[in-house]
């Protein structure tokens, strides 16, 4: 991706593009050649086995919460695990993880910026100037920005890769399932009376996608009393999983409400969070999408 793009992102996008190369015939700077299921190629020096996409019917639910962790779950279980932030107007992947430093662009392509404990991380604050600069640009061109991060990206020996959405059912997702070769999703979701809602958009996305629902990770589920231990569910319970019942879709993990880990987010430090709340879904998803 040049400066000039960065610059002035629509300096490369015809007016006509539809960011989906399998039935847009306008010749882009930036047109890659696609497989036969229409999935654009990703950098000719990468190796990608699996692709997971977190998402989420509306925003604030954790989605980069949980994209985070099973990164950091992945890595600890000794593969090589990468973050494409997809949420180019919200990214916060970097934050978590204590990302300062720009990525670099060589001769050759993009190279992902790698956190203390080796997971590589593209992200559009890795890009901009200053990581609080507002990007203020269109659907298309952010749709397109998010290709680029798949075609233009070196991303070497990969044996996760999430894909951290924006939440909705917008431009961003449909590029990512039109462009990449997605092997399934997971759908993060809270306990809230919303999470019926929030599973059936992405469960009615993902059908016409032709994409296949991993399960369900619910967030902020509970909270432990500090001084006896006891749960308590101060949005109710029962609700995800009822839900993920109705529609025969499993459920992968909960995560509580855990003033260490958002701490250990908000400072950068979520590789060293030791709550293992996602232990078992990262187990789940091995055997449901093993990479050997």
């Amino acid at each position: 991706m040049s400066d000039e793009v960065m610059q002035n992102p629509e300096a490369e996008t015809p007016e006509n593009c539809t960011h989906d190369c399998s039935t847009c015939g306008e010749a882009c700077a930036s047109r890659e050649e696609v497989d036969e299921n229409g999935h654009r190629l990703p950098h000719r020096m990468s190796s990608i086995k699996k692709v997971i996409g977190v998402v989420s019917g509306k925003g604030g639910v954790g989605k980069s919460l949980v994209t985070s962790l099973l990164a950091v779950g992945m890595s600890r279980r000794e593969h090589r695990a990468a973050i494409l932030d997809a949420d180019v107007t919200g990214p916060s992947i970097p934050k978590a993880f204590g990302l300062k430093q720009h990525a670099l662009t060589t001769e050759w392509g993009i190279l992902p910026v790698r956190s203390k404990t080796g997971i590589d991380v593209m992200s559009v604050n890795l890009l901009l100037e200053n990581e609080t600069d507002p990007v203020v640009w269109r659907g298309p061109v952010i749709s397109g920005v998010v290709q680029q991060f798949w075609t233009d990206v070196v991303w070497v020996d990969v044996d996760y890769m999430f894909v951290d959405m924006p939440p909705g059912t917008g431009d961003v997702p449909l590029t990512v399932f039109q462009s990449v070769p997605v092997d399934g999703i997971i759908v993060v979701t809270s306990p809230q009376e919303l999470v019926s809602m929030i599973v059936t958009k992405a469960v009615k996305m993902a059908g016409l996608m032709n994409i296949p629902i991993l399960g369900i990770v619910e967030n902020m589920s509970y909270m432990e009393c500090p001084d006896c231990g006891k749960k308590l569910y101060p949005f109710g319970e029962g609700k995800t999983e009822k839900v993920a019942e109705e529609f025969g879709i499993p459920m992968l993990g909960r995560i509580p409400i855990d003033p260490a880990l958002a701490s250990q987010s908000d400072n950068g430090l979520i590789e060293l969070f030791e709550g293992g709340y996602l232990e078992d879904t990262c187990e789940k998803l091995e055997q449901i999408l093993p990479v050997d």
